[in-house]
């Protein structure tokens, strides 16, 4: 099972990471404050590792969120709240 999680959360980081290449090709994005969320992100990823299956379903969430690509500001919000909730608030991004 361990395998598995282990599996699932270098999937979601790689999904974080090309989504973060993507916003650099396509250029736009305020990128200081898309790296700050994507730092944000794999440490949830990773934190939530061994975490309950509704943790993990929540950092998940944020991670497809991410994928479709809508504002950079409606990303922050997803991904402060789920650090919030998840009581990670040192995780939590203040927009510019």
């Amino acid at each position: 099972m361990i395998n598995v999680l282990e599996h699932d959360t270098d999937v979601l980081v790689r999904q974080v990471d090309s989504q973060l290449a993507l916003m650099r090709l396509s250029g736009g994005a305020d990128m200081t404050v898309a790296e700050r969320l994507a730092v944000s992100l794999r440490e949830l990823i990773v934190s939530t590792t061994r975490a309950s299956a509704v943790d993990r379903a929540r950092v998940r969430a944020a991670v497809h969120y991410l994928m479709l690509r809508r504002s950079l500001v409606a990303d922050l919000r997803v991904v402060n709240e789920i650090a919030r909730s998840l009581g990670r608030d040192d995780l939590v991004i203040q927009a510019a």
